[in-house]
């Protein structure tokens, strides 16, 4: 009976999305859509292919994998897969980071008063890779269209679809493990997911209602009022996923909110300008300027999306109970860096931010500094030692893993004899007994004795006796 709901719910999806693509082209016909969103049959297109090609992976993963575990195959498969699919996220969020990165910094350095020609809003001389390059940027469209126009959208459109299958193979398939911490909220694996993907949606409607409201033209308070939502969601998400599992969502959101400003604002904006140029009709610079401000956003979102991403593999920035808190200080520190770096290249030299910002990382340094240490001096014994260990975390760590997760040792790393034991022992008291970030999601019961034992033989030399 699941066999067929999964089949069911995956052609339910690909037939809305169909719908859904006639119903813009209708509305397209008959002049019912007013705005520059008008022109997304290309978008929807693409999105009801993606979805398809989705709903082939989901349909191979739910019965490829069994027949993978019944040959013993799976942890092996997934670890390519995830390596594939990460690598691709980091290639193509790359290029759309840099284009974006790149596209700020021309208009922050675009001359706009010297020898410029009546249709130009403004030009640069550049140098780079041997060579020189000139820059000219029109106030609306250039009189002779060019035959070649080259688009910045797919990198953006890559960047949040592998990214979502990357959420999707490491949490979503593994959400008991991954997304739920006990210790936090004991809820159900379905009910994790699906505030993991609540979250996303609420935030780029938030977001979106926002831009269309006043707050727009205020660019102070919009970006306080948009920093306490970021600041509730992840104080929610703490309260109900576990802290790696809240930071990578709020990363998600970020990201959401980016790939949908393309999606939504920036290309539809692009194409009607084009439209403009080539019916020889006035363009519409309201609209250019809108999805230009959209940029913007998108531009101060990149550093604080990178940092939540890399921290998300440190636990030292989501193990602590008010690790809403740090996202919030790594957010503003990197927020920080990146206004810095825009007001320079528009030759205004604020130091200051590098200064605010060097400091909220030197908080964050202190504030999540580790201050367990057992004041009980009795001498622990390896065995005791040995003996937890092997009872919970050689399911995962062992040349054969037992986990119903992890079929391959994590980052290799066993707990086999007592030489491996000791060489990770420093490991060990970060991760199991400071930041209580391992066992994964303590699916193996590890106690607080168990972890004060651990923690106090590695205080006393972490040696074998």
């Amino acid at each position: 009976m699941g066999n067929v709901v999964f089949i069911i719910f995956i052609i339910i999806v690909i037939v809305a999305i169909w719908i859904l693509n006639d119903v813009f082209i209708v509305m397209k016909q008959n002049n019912l859509l007013k705005n520059s969103g008008d022109d997304i049959k290309e978008e929807v297109n693409f999105t009801r292919y993606v979805l398809i090609i989705l709903a082939s992976i989901s349909i191979l993963v739910y019965y490829g994998f069994p027949v993978l575990r019944k040959n013993g195959l799976e942890g092996n498969v997934m670890e390519w897969v995830n390596l594939v699919v990460r690598w691709a996220h980091v290639v193509f969020g790359i290029a759309w980071i840099g284009a974006s990165i790149y596209f700020i910094f021309l208009e922050n350095s675009l001359n706009r008063t010297k020898d410029l020609r009546d249709e130009l809003a403004g030009n640069l001389w550049a140098i780079h890779g041997g060579g020189f390059y000139y820059i000219e940027k029109f106030k609306g469209a250039p009189k002779e269209f060019p035959e070649k126009l080259h688009w910045f959208k797919y990198e953006a459109y890559f960047t949040w679809l592998t990214g979502m299958i990357l959420l999707t193979l490491v949490y979503y398939m593994n959400a008991k493990s991954f997304m739920i911490d006990p210790s936090v909220s004991d809820i159900e694996p379905s009910a994790a997911v699906l505030i993991g993907i609540g979250s996303m949606i609420i935030g780029w409607i938030l977001y979106d209602i926002m831009c269309r409201s006043p707050l727009l033209a205020k660019p102070k308070l919009f970006g306080a009022i948009g920093f306490i939502i970021v600041l509730l969601f992840s104080f929610f998400l703490s309260k109900y996923l576990s802290g790696r599992a809240a930071f990578i969502h709020i990363g998600a959101i970020l990201g959401t909110v980016m790939a949908g400003n393309v999606f939504f604002v920036i290309i539809p904006s692009q194409k009607a300008l084009v439209r403009a140029a080539k019916q020889n009709l006035p363009p519409n610079l309201e609209k250019a300027k809108y999805a230009g401000l959209r940029s913007l956003h998108n531009n101060y979102i990149t550093l604080p999306v990178i940092f939540i991403m890399i921290s998300n593999h440190f636990p030292g920035t989501f193990a602590p109970v008010y690790n809403w808190a740090i996202l919030g200080g790594l957010i503003l520190g990197s927020v920080a860096v990146r206004h810095y770096i825009n007001l320079y290249e528009k030759g205004i030299n604020s130091t200051w931010l590098l200064g605010f910002a060097a400091l909220a990382l030197f908080a964050l340094v202190f504030i999540t500094s580790p201050t367990t240490k057992s004041k009980d001096t009795t001498p622990v014994k390896f065995s005791e030692v040995q003996t937890i260990i092997t009872k919970r975390c050689t399911q995962c760590h062992s040349s054969h893993p037992t986990d119903d997760v992890q079929k391959i040792a994590p980052n290799g790393i066993l707990f086999e004899t007592p030489l491996q034991i000791t060489k990770m022992s420093e490991r060990i008291l970060f991760r199991v007994v400071q930041t209580k970030t391992m066992p994964q999601g303590n699916k193996t019961g590890i106690t607080e004795e168990e972890r004060e034992i651990l923690g106090r033989w590695i205080g006393q030399g972490g040696e074998v006796n």
